[in-house]
């Protein structure tokens, strides 16, 4: 049964049949990193549409880290009255090392979805 667009987005799947898997281990897996599918395994369709074509994804993955950045900042303000700077670095190094594997795969995975040109086709194709 096809999946709608967000949830076909947040499992990380194939934009022509929200089916297939983009990445060959699991989306917070720390293995393989930056490798994905060079094919949908359920309809074959393309994933790579060009050589370097996720080298744009950069750009999703750093407004990310920006959000990060400017999360941690107001929550610790919120939580302590003057948090050293100590705290935001640490804070931010450990987040930041946890959610690696995510930024960068759904960076990947929205980058894919707007500007790859794949559309839906439903089913297997």
């Amino acid at each position: 049964m096809a999946k709608g667009l967000g949830e076909a987005i947040m499992g990380a799947k194939c934009p022509r049949c929200r089916e297939g898997n983009l990445f060959p281990v699991s989306v917070f897996s720390f293995r393989k990193l930056t490798q994905i599918n060079g094919a949908c395994p359920q309809c074959g369709v393309n994933l790579q549409p060009e050589p370097r074509f996720f080298d744009g994804a950069m750009y999703i993955s750093y407004a990310f880290s920006v959000a990060l950045v400017i999360s941690v900042f107001v929550g610790l303000n919120i939580l302590f009255e003057r948090p050293e700077l100590w705290m935001y670095l640490v804070t931010i190094a450990v987040i930041n090392s946890l959610l690696l594997p995510v930024m960068l795969r759904y960076s990947k995975v929205l980058y894919l979805y707007a500007i790859g040109k794949i559309r839906y086709k439903g089913g297997k194709s």
